[in-house]
C-alpha cells in the first residue's frame, strides 16, 4: 500500500488569496533549566533576575521579594555566580556546559527521529531561563509548519520549580498564538526502567575504573524548601524512589547508598539531609572514600561541575575525607539517548 500524503491538497478548496500553509509536522522540544549568555556582570544579572523572579522558584510576594532581589541580591550575586561559571565555562564554544550538552542531546535525538520518521518530526531544544527561549523555539516550530508538539522537560523527578515552570512557559508562549499547536507534556520519568538502567550503568562503569571502592554512594538531588513537600509537591518522594530503584538495580543494601539534597538557598528549612553537611559528617564518621551521583540532572551544569566538584568535595576533604569521586550526569550517553527516544516515541503514539 502506498503511504498517504497527509499534506496533499491541503488548500485544494481554498481561494487564491488564502495565506500559505506549510506541510503539517510534529515538533519535539527538549527543555532544560537555562544558562546565562556569558559570565560578565550584566549577562549574569539578566539570567539570575529572570530565574529568581519566577514565582515557581521563589514564591515570596513581589512587594517583599523584588526590593531584596533588585537592590541586594542582583547587586552582588552576579559577581560570585559569574566567577563560578567562569570556572566551568566551555571556552571553545563560548557557552556553558549545560548548553553544549543539551545541544548534543538534541542533535543525537533529532538524528534518531529522522531515521524513524523522516522529515515528519522536528526536534529542537529550549531553555526555561536564558536562550534559546521556549517562546522563540515554539514560534520557530510554528513557522516550520508544526501543528503538534511534544514538550519534554528534562527533569526526571517532577517539581513545581522545574517541570511545572517549564510547562508554564510553554503555555504562556501558546497564549500569544492565534493558531495553537496541540501540545503534550512529558511526565516525570524518575522510575522509567531505561532511566534506572542508565543510572546503574553509569555507576558500574565509574566503579570499575576506581582503585579504591567507595564506602558509600551519595545520590545528591537538587534541593527545595521542605514546605513544598508539605504542600503536596511529589519531588521528595520521587527522588527517594529513584534512589531505591537504583539500589535494587545494583543489588546493593541500604548501607551502600544514601539520598541527600544540595543547593540550599535562603533561611527557611529545605529538604534534608543537606549534601554539603552530610558528606562532611560521613568523613567524620570514618567513611573516607565516597562517590557522588546527581540523578535529578539530565546534563552536567553549574550545580554538578562547580557546586559538587568544588564546594561539596572541599567540605568532605576538610572534614577528613580522602577519595571523592563524582559520577557525571547521563548527558549524551547512548543509553540515556535511547531512553529519551523511547519516551518520545511513546508520547507520539496516535499522532504518527
Amino acid at each position: 500500500m502506498m503511504p498517504i500524503d497527509k499534506n496533499k491538497d491541503r488548500l485544494a478548496f481554498a481561494g487564491k488569496d488564502h495565506p500559505a500553509i506549510k506541510p503539517a509536522k510534529i515538533g519535539v522540544v527538549l527543555a532544560n533549566l537555562g544558562t546565562p549568555d556569558a559570565t560578565d556582570y550584566w549577562s549574569m544579572r539578566r539570567y539570575l533576575g529572570q530565574f529568581l523572579s519566577d514565582k515557581r522558584v521563589v514564591d515570596i510576594p513581589n512587594w517583599k521579594w523584588q526590593p531584596i532581589l533588585q537592590l541586594i541580591i542582583l547587586s552582588k550575586r552576579p559577581f560570585s555566580a559569574g566567577k563560578a561559571y567562569q570556572s566551568i565555562w566551555n571556552t571553545d564554544r563560548d557557552e556553558s556546559p549545560l548548553l553544549t550538552i543539551t545541544r548534543d542531546q538534541c542533535d543525537a535525538v533529532a538524528a534518531q527521529m529522522a531515521k524513524i520518521y523522516g522529515e515528519d518530526v522536528i526536534v529542537d531544544f529550549a531553555m526555561r531561563y536564558g536562550n534559546p527561549s521556549v517562546e522563540s523555539v515554539i514560534n520557530k516550530m510554528r513557522d516550520q509548519g508544526v501543528e503538534k508538539i511534544v514538550f519534554f522537560p528534562l527533569y526526571p523527578q517532577y517539581a513545581a520549580p522545574t517541570t511545572a515552570t517549564a510547562n508554564d512557559e510553554a503555555f504562556r508562549a501558546l497564549m500569544k498564538l492565534n493558531w495553537q499547536p496541540a501540545v503534550r507534556t512529558v511526565p516525570a520519568y524518575y522510575d522509567h526502567p531505561k532511566y534506572i538502567n542508565a543510572l546503574k550503568n553509569s555507576v558500574q562503569m565509574a566503579y570499575e575504573t576506581l582503585a579504591v571502592k567507595p564506602d558509600l554512594l551519595v545520590a545528591s538531588y537538587h534541593g527545595m524548601p521542605k514546605r513544598y513537600l508539605m504542600e503536596g509537591d511529589p519531588y521528595h518522594c520521587q527522588c527517594q524512589k529513584t534512589t531505591r530503584l537504583l539500589k535494587e538495580a545494583l543489588d546493593w543494601s541500604d548501607d551502600d547508598i544514601t539520598t541527600t539534597f544540595q543547593s540550599v538557598f535562603g533561611r527557611e528549612e529545605w529538604l534534608r539531609p543537606y549534601t554539603v553537611e552530610h558528606v562532611a559528617e560521613l568523613a567524620r564518621q570514618g567513611k573516607k572514600n565516597i562517590a557522588v551521583i546527581s540523578p535529578a540532572f539530565s546534563a552536567d551544569c553549574i550545580e554538578t561541575l562547580e557546586e559538587i566538584q568544588e564546594e561539596i568535595q572541599d567540605a568532605f576533604k576538610e572534614a577528613g575525607g580522602e577519595t571523592f569521586t563524582y559520577i557525571p550526569c547521563l548527558n549524551d550517553n547512548a543509553d540515556h539517548l535511547d531512553m529519551m527516544t523511547d519516551i518520545i516515541q511513546n508520547e507520539l503514539s496516535g499522532w504518527i
